[in-house]
């Protein structure tokens, strides 16, 4: 390329750890032609445009870390690869998606640069990057751009691809460093699975694997809900099924007005018409509520404020009451205006699931209409000046109210939801005063919801925001379970298969059904499920996704860490076998050690602090990883006098943990104490041609299970029972 242009010659998509970061990014290959010779401070105007266009950009510390920071940088001089980094996270920040890990490295070739971006999704981060480029270019050649279409674009898109807010809540509450559990997005929708293998829950919005079925079914049927709670003694409204308008009135009749009528298989308040006090309003009633259901209800109609109680596990975690939407009349707009511009002009509302409250639209709203003819007027009716129309008594649950709950309420609420069957449930009540037992003022239970929205806890327009997320996933993991496995990552430049099916058949042994991912195939149980190189992140994440393993062992080539990044956030053990940059060099525009050992090193910093680092003591490279470790380190090695004998003994004498062969015997070494594994001559067909790569593989091995806790003695049986060992691998 020889001209003023920047071009993207690929994006590759690291989905987990990665040689940048912990979190996904997308790594961008941008060529940036002739402007290598033309920073920032050289063209003309571009930075004031760049500035006028987002002004967010201040915020950027970049690297002076301070509020300014890239702005200083485009006064100085910077290319267009970095700028393109900081616009691409400034447009997902105006989109929705604040923060976020960038960087911008040059390669090996001149004016070829790596632009590497948070990806908060890959669909939606690529956006966000050719956006970028095209500002970028639009700024330099003082183009026009139209900033806030393509932002919208890019908030569009990330509304239809990103977690639900109710999703989200969970996940980041799970996923904070507090609680460490690991997250597995399972479909393009709000199906996540949290935790590994055997360990793993799965959420579907507010809805858990522990939802029944039958539940969810029964809080649909509100005929049903509301027998099964009269016959627990929880107060519910008087009323029955009704099959047809003169039905209804009818039921009204018996029951005595005011009454509320409603579909029985509804949610959401949907096609719920409330106070209802003449044979015109019930008719009209029961029409509404048919189009929003499969049958209609007839209640008595309790006086007082809607609540939502949301009720987990049991408990009582959060509750909101609503408010009644209204407008004034200005003498000139007519009442559909009045809403537009008294209502639906209030940035809590929206058509997103983001926003906690609903846009009224008369069209598809019979309950408002018929809110707004009970008054003596129409859409297009045009209310006097200070007059007040009631548009929805319902539906707007805005107010935090937990903290005023009586004890009594909170019971009925709680037994509520034990009754229909539910672990997380929306139930809905009417009381006039909360603080009060609801039987003392004529409360009653009106609904039992399954799959609740959150956001109304999350974001109230008053009162506090309630860690909503966080009880869900203490209800889902308690007693600070973070639902993990054993995982073992097993990297390096040769020995990794090998390492990796000695393991996984040690772990067998000992007891736990093992899913192995390698270059000679995906394994469950030492069974052979797929033949040929598994060792790549989609076989790895089916192992983690399988609600049958007990452990996993996968392997990870530096091309999959470069080029995918890891299938797991975190793992209780690490291996790396060894370090030859030479066998790395060429892909990736990796050409130096240094580049190695950082794609290497991946592998060790993703160890728990619990977990453990298996390292090679005798290996120039590899033993520089022990300090990068957060959790223990374990060395092995093959024979004692040799380099890293120093290393071990110091690292041994410290009360630390070494796996060494000496005197033909494989032993387990830590402070004085030596435990006996195998003897070299109880090793089944020992391939003297490649024995010194064969026993630094077993010695790995050997490590690992010891750094998972199985004993000395199982771990001996396991070796001699080992089929013969291949060439290192």
């Amino acid at each position: 390329m020889d001209k003023k242009d920047i071009q993207i010659l690929d994006i590759i998509s690291l989905r987990g750890p990665n040689t940048w970061t912990y979190r996904p990014v997308l790594e961008a290959l941008v060529d940036i032609g002739e402007l290598e010779d033309f920073p920032s401070n050289t063209l003309p105007g571009f930075v004031d445009r760049l500035k006028a266009w987002l002004p967010g950009l201040y915020e950027h510390r970049c690297s002076y870390g301070e509020p300014g920071g890239f702005l200083k940088r485009l006064d100085e001089g910077t290319w267009p690869a970095h700028i393109m980094e900081h616009v691409a996270l400034e447009l997902q920040n105006l989109a929705g998606m604040p923060g976020g890990f960038g960087r911008a490295r040059e390669t090996s070739t001149r004016g070829v640069y790596k632009v590497v971006v948070r990806a908060w999704h890959d669909e939606v981060t690529t956006l966000a990057i050719h956006t970028a480029r095209d500002l970028v270019m639009a700024a330099i050649n003082d183009k026009p751009f139209d900033v806030a279409a393509r932002v919208e674009a890019l908030r569009d898109l990330a509304e239809r691809r990103l977690l639900g807010p109710s999703t989200a809540c969970i996940v980041d509450a799970a996923t904070d460093k507090a609680r460490g559990i690991p997250a597995i997005r399972l479909s393009e929708g709000n199906l996540v699975q949290l935790g590994y293998g055997v360990r793993q829950r799965r959420i579907w919005t507010a809805e858990t694997d522990r939802t029944s079925a039958i539940a969810e079914s029964i809080s649909r049927d509100k005929d049903l809900t509301k027998s099964l709670l009269a016959s627990c003694g929880v107060p519910v409204p008087e009323g029955r099924l009704v099959d047809s308008a003169a039905d209804a009135w009818d039921a009204a009749e018996d029951i005595g007005l005011p009454v509320v009528v409603k579909p029985y298989d509804g949610n959401h308040g949907r096609g719920v018409f409330t106070n209802l006090n003449s044979r015109a309003e019930v008719e009209s009633a029961y029409a509404g509520a048919l189009e929003e259901g499969n049958g209609v209800i007839v209640e008595r109609y309790i006086l007082g404020e809607e609540h939502r109680l949301l009720v987990v596990g049991g408990k009582l975690v959060a509750a909101a009451s609503g408010e009644i939407a209204s407008v004034t009349g200005d003498g000139k707009s007519t009442i559909r205006q009045l809403i537009e511009s008294q209502i639906n002009s209030d940035p809590r509302r929206g058509e997103a699931e983001e926003f906690p409250l609903d846009v009224i639209n008369l069209d598809n709203n019979a309950v408002a209409r018929l809110e707004i003819e009970r008054q003596g007027f129409n859409g297009e009716s045009v209310p006097p000046v200070g007059k007040e129309v009631m548009i929805l008594r319902t539906g707007n649950m805005s107010r935090d109210v937990t903290g005023n709950v009586h004890p009594d309420v909170a019971a009925a609420a709680s037994l509520a939801a034990r009754v229909v069957g539910l672990d997380i449930a929306g139930i809905d009540l009417v009381t006039r005063d909360i603080s009060q037992p609801l039987e003392s003022q004529g409360g009653a239970i009106v609904e039992v919801n399954a799959g609740p929205g959150l956001l109304m806890h999350l974001k109230p327009a008053q009162g506090e925001a309630r860690p909503v997320g966080q009880a869900i996933v203490d209800h889902l993991f308690p007693n600070g379970d973070n639902g993990r496995i054993p995982v073992v990552g097993v990297s390096g430049s040769f020995g990794k298969t090998t390492v990796a099916r000695v393991l996984s058949r040690i772990l067998d042994i000992h007891g736990l059904r093992t899913g192995l991912v390698c270059s000679s195939g995906l394994y469950l149980d030492e069974r052979l499920v797929e033949a040929g190189d598994r060792a790549h992140w989609n076989a790895a994440r089916r192992v983690l996704m399988n609600r049958t393993i007990d452990a996993a062992v996968i392997e990870n080539s530096s091309d999959v860490i470069l080029g995918q990044g890891l299938a797991y956030d975190r793992c209780q053990v690490g291996i790396v076998t060894n370090i030859h940059p030479e066998h790395h060099f060429g892909a990736f525009d990796v050409h130096t050690p240094e580049k190695v050992f950082n794609a290497l090193r991946t592998q060790i910093d993703v160890v728990l602090p619990q977990g453990s680092a298996v390292i090679n003591a005798n290996d120039a490279y590899a033993s520089q990883l022990a300090e990068l470790s957060d959790g223990d380190v374990i060395y092995f090695l093959q024979a004692m006098g040799k380099e890293g004998d120093a290393l071990v003994t110091s690292h041994v004498a410290n009360g630390k943990r070494a796996v060494v062969f000496e005197n033909q015997k494989i032993a387990l070494v830590q402070g004085t104490e030596r435990q006996l594994v195998v003897t070299e001559s109880d090793l089944p067909n020992f391939n003297n041609s490649t024995r010194s790569h064969q026993l630094d593989n077993l010695l790995a091995a050997v490590a690992a299970a010891w750094a998972l806790g199985v004993p000395a003695e199982l771990i001996g049986i396991a070796l001699k029972t080992q089929p013969a060992l291949g060439q290192a691998a």
